[in-house]
């Protein structure tokens, strides 16, 4: 009797993740869709791109990155690459980093930027890059 009520709680965790997995790719394949026409249209209406530079997590060390693109909030922390990417320019503090530059690579932005902080810092994708191409 116990094992089936184990194995029965087994399974429903083992459907509960599945799920969770499936909405989570739905999600990230939709944001990132969001994101790839951003670039698309940013580049149709000549916005201009401009070089992408990191953060050191230090806060005060800035690094080349070698892309280029759109900034997505006035402190430079997101952003999307003319590759049609979405980019967290955020990196590990580094000497070496300084003297040839930062490597990034693209992250899976989520439907909602900043979900889980504060009231008010949170912001759905759509709304924050359709703000970021009326601002030209």
């Amino acid at each position: 009797m116990e094992a089936d009520w184990d194995e029965r709680r087994r399974r429903a965790v083992e459907v509960h993740a599945e799920a969770l997995r499936r909405r989570t790719a739905d999600e990230q394949e939709r944001a990132a869709r969001l994101v790839a026409d951003f670039a698309r249209t940013a580049t149709e209406r000549g916005l201009p791109a401009e070089p992408l530079l990191a953060r050191g997590f230090g806060g005060r060390a800035r690094y080349r990155t070698g892309l280029r693109g759109w900034y997505l909030k006035p402190d430079r922390s997101l952003a999307v690459g003319t590759d049609g990417e979405f980019y967290i320019l955020s990196v590990p503090d580094s000497l070496v980093a300084r003297v040839r530059g930062a490597r990034l690579l693209p992250a899976h932005p989520g439907l909602t930027i900043g979900e889980g902080a504060r009231d008010g810092e949170s912001l759905p994708l759509a709304d924050l890059l359709a703000l970021r191409l009326s601002q030209g």
